[in-house]
């Protein structure tokens, strides 16, 4: 696992220390589980004249997962990783739902109801919900984080795909293809327009090369557009071929691949909405903010020999990465966004008729929906030890979400409180 997070007597945040030496300290008393996720310890007896080294918090941000990542500039080593996965599609779906059934609801009742145009003003940096959701999330771990350890900059991947900006700024012409990072912003662009599969076949986990749509010979353009991905058979049966000739006997595959390379990426456009707005906020911090490009984060990562993953990415944003990254033993936490529950005063079906009411109070027998509890059941059909979120009833008979599924019926006298509601939930 990542290093453990740890507080003195007076809550003010130390050195991360080896999960070893954690057990240690708790096993002879020295201290104390002060939060369970992120795993934070505080110590008892007070530590005189601590030297505490800075880290930096690295973020890869993304439309669906954000990878987050402490990483300390000066030995390179890797201290602490995530994966944050945002709730911005289930908000924008949620909110859809919500707006039909209104509109139902008004349509029944058939009374006229005055148009409400360019009444409600926008504050500066508005963002729509489904994409502020993700800015917050951010926001809120990396003001979390700097609360349980010393940071001392902020590094963002800012820009995702930019096929123009190299490392040298007087670059002209042709030149912006040829440079350093070139090849890989444009790769990184079309292995997640293309799903990191070969166009033709679909297959997967094999090398890759760039193909144009439309050949080069035939008039075909080396914009993003004509480009995709094809694997060595593919690229070399196609040749030169115009593609409606070369996929004459498949048209479905042929209409498949014309729309997708003329299609957006919608992650793509949700990341560049809430860079700059996440930027901004990321300043308002205090802290020093460094900005890289996707491609420059794959550099970073070929150079290290790291997998391809959201907590790797991040420890890689920005020129700041050192050469050698110490990464043995790093485990992510993976969080996922619950939000807070809901305001709702009842359940509506699919049309949008009520059809049962909820309870006004949050707490029941002590517990509320989304704490995260460890129940150990003794006697009964469901003898064993189940550990996950919670959601209560009145009854005092809670259902529990475990990483094997979900436990229905568990008595609140089995259930022990691990961590409070805050949103999220966890998996190690």
């Amino acid at each position: 696992m990542s290093k453990v997070f740890v507080l003195d007597t007076n809550k003010q945040p130390l050195n991360p220390i080896h999960p070893g030496r954690a057990r240690m300290l708790l096993s002879k008393g020295k201290a104390a589980v002060f939060r369970r996720y992120p795993f934070t310890l505080i110590l008892k007896q007070e530590v005189l004249n601590p030297q505490i080294e800075p880290l930096r918090v690295k973020i890869d941000p993304g439309a669906k997962t954000t990878g987050l990542a402490f990483v300390n500039d000066n030995t390179g080593e890797v201290v602490w990783v995530a994966e944050l996965h945002h709730r911005g599609f289930q908000i924008r779906n949620a909110l859809t739902s919500r707006r039909q059934q209104r509109r139902s609801r008004r349509n029944r009742k058939t009374r006229y109801r005055q148009a409400r145009f360019l009444n409600r003003t926008r504050p500066k940096r508005w963002l729509p919900p489904s994409l502020n959701s993700r800015v917050a999330n951010i926001l809120t771990w990396v003001k979390r984080l700097s609360a349980l350890c010393q940071v001392a900059a902020i590094s963002q991947e800012l820009v995702r795909f930019d096929t123009q900006k190299m490392e040298n700024a007087e670059i002209r012409g042709i030149g912006y293809q040829q440079g350093t990072l070139g090849s890989y912003e444009i790769r990184e662009f079309l292995l997640e327009k293309w799903n990191r599969t070969c166009t033709y076949c679909g297959a997967k986990n094999t090398p890759l090369e760039i193909e144009h749509i439309q050949p080069r010979s035939k008039g075909g353009s080396n914009r993003i557009s004509n480009l995709c991905l094809a694997c060595t058979p593919c690229n070399q049966k196609k040749g030169n071929q115009d593609i409606k000739d070369f996929l004459r006997g498949q048209p479905d595959l042929l209409k498949g691949i014309l729309t997708q390379a003329q299609r957006p990426l919608a992650d793509a456009a949700a990341v560049n909405a809430t860079r700059w707005n996440l930027y901004d906020n990321l300043k308002e911090i205090g802290l020093p903010v460094e900005v890289g490009t996707g491609g420059r984060t794959k550099y970073n990562r070929t150079l290290q020999g790291l997998k391809k993953t959201h907590y790797w990415d991040a420890a890689c944003v920005g020129a700041s990465t050192p050469k050698r990254l110490i990464t043995s033993g790093v485990k992510p936490l993976l969080i996922v966004a619950k939000g807070h529950g809901t305001r709702q005063q009842c359940r509506t079906d699919k049309w949008g008729f009520p059809i049962r009411y909820c309870s006004r109070s949050k707490f029941h027998k002590g517990f509320q929906t989304g704490d995260i509890v460890k129940a150990v059941v003794t006697s009964g059909k469901k003898i064993g030890i189940y550990v996950g979120r919670v959601a209560t009833r009145a009854t005092g008979s809670f259902n529990i979400s475990t990483s094997d599924g979900l436990v229905q019926g568990i008595s609140h006298k089995y259930c022990a409180p691990i961590h409070k509601k805050d949103g999220y939930a966890y998996t190690s």
